[in-house]
């Protein structure tokens, strides 16, 4: 009998240098937008609630030595009637070193882990810009990456093509 506890795996495959490891190098906006068009129309008090369509995407590449940039690109798009009220959009990015992941492992973690990881700060940077552009500050409820990154797999198997920001980071 060893003197090691029993893991029911090859005993290499637990040093700690062969475990998988992520690590956020650097956070950062890549790109941001915010459009007024009405101003000062638009800013009135007293009227209505605009319409906002809201579109969310994650994106991930690779880069070099196993560092992979993640972007959260954000959109919204608020009308009242026919008439643009705002539109705000965000890429918020971050570099992430990924260690010892193998092929079916990366993709989730980049596609779900890290933008978990960024949006709390890609959801504040969107509010401040609604905010700072006059409006209410638009405060996004929580994103489930997962269900996202799940449907994304069953319109890759059901249309047999892979998921968007899934390509690249193989």
């Amino acid at each position: 009998m060893a003197d090691t506890p029993e893991t029911g795996g090859n005993p290499q495959d637990n040093n700690p240098q062969n475990m998988p490891s992520m690590r956020m190098l650097v956070q950062y906006v890549k790109d941001l937008s915010f459009e007024n068009p009405g101003a000062p129309v638009t800013l009135r008090a007293n009227q209505a609630q605009p319409n906002i369509d809201i579109n969310i995407d994650v994106q991930a590449r690779g880069m070099e030595d196993n560092a992979y940039e993640v972007t959260i690109i954000m959109s919204a798009q608020a009308k009242r009637g026919d008439e643009t009220t705002f539109i705000c959009e965000l890429s918020y990015s971050g570099l992430f070193e990924l260690l010892n992941f193998d092929d079916a492992a990366r993709q989730p973690m980049l596609l779900v882990e890290c933008p978990r990881l960024l949006f709390p700060y890609a959801r504040r940077v969107f509010a401040d810009a609604t905010r700072d552009g006059g409006f209410p500050p638009l405060m996004l409820e929580p994103i489930d990456f997962a269900g996202l990154y799940r449907q994304q797999l069953a319109r890759q198997q059901a249309g047999g093509q892979a998921p968007e920001g899934a390509a690249p980071v193989q």
